[in-house]
């Protein structure tokens, strides 16, 4: 796979979905819960928005707690949703013609050819419908990328020379700048996993933004209780020395 000679000509740690969803699923969820989050819709789960923003939000802390010391390569969906457009982040698509689809998952899966283009064309339409609903953007979106890889007249080996070189350039470089980004996104990560968890604060969906120590959060409570519960939570989270609730909104449910 082209993942994995990256990470062996570069010498980087090679991280694949499934390892991130095990990792997450150390936040009490199940497996087969995460995996079909990260992958289907919640309109083909029965799931609600917010059950589906839970185990996101557990993905991404299990992510970007992986990543965060940087030399590594994780291939998967949404890896570059999850991890935002950090400046030492490679993001990296590979498109190929609908043949050479079919000829690989013939290969791995099995698959006769009409189960086989049955097969691409739902993945395709999962992921469409998938980031469109959370992200309210086109998986497609190259501008969603740094590089978009066709491989109708390139092979694999020489799809890897690209990244590879790229991967080089001194803006992909991590700097102490580039870390201290990272390093926030995981905080910010982590947070908003541990309000995801606790019963008290899993009703609420929140914004999290991580500044050094600093963390703001945003989004609706119910009452003055809730926010002190909020603030514990997220002071016990390590790195965070200050927290700022001002953006916090009361409301009212009837």
């Amino acid at each position: 796979m082209l993942a994995e000679s990256l990470a062996q000509r570069l010498g980087y740690r090679c991280i694949d979905r499934d390892q991130i969803i095990q990792k997450a699923a150390a936040w009490g969820v199940s497996q087969d819960d995460l995996r079909t989050a990260i992958e289907r819709p919640p309109t083909f789960l029965g799931q609600s928005q917010h059950t589906k923003y839970i185990y996101l939000a557990f993905i991404q802390a299990a992510l970007t707690e992986e990543v965060r010391t940087g030399n590594a390569i994780y291939h998967g969906l949404a890896g570059h949703l999850l991890l935002g457009k950090g400046p030492h982040v490679l993001r990296t698509r590979i498109i190929a013609p609908m043949e050479f689809r079919i000829g690989r998952v013939q290969d791995r899966l099995k698959y006769n050819r009409k189960e086989a283009i049955a097969y691409i064309e739902k993945m395709d339409e999962d992921r469409r419908k998938w980031t469109r609903f959370l992200y309210g953007v086109d998986w497609a979106d190259a501008s969603l990328y740094d590089i978009v890889l066709n491989l109708e007249q390139m092979n694999l080996e020489e799809a890897c020379d690209v990244i590879c070189s790229a991967a080089q350039l001194k803006y992909f470089e991590a700097t102490p700048e580039s870390q201290r980004t990272m390093d926030d996104l995981a905080t910010a990560s982590r947070v908003k996993a541990n309000l995801a968890m606790n019963p008290l604060t899993s009703n609420v969906q929140f914004e999290v933004v991580a500044q050094g120590g600093s963390v703001s959060i945003k989004g609706d409570i119910v009452g003055p209780d809730q926010a002190k519960k909020i603030g514990s939570i997220v002071m016990a989270v390590p790195g965070v020395t200050k927290v700022h609730l001002d953006q916090l909104e009361l409301v009212t449910r009837f």
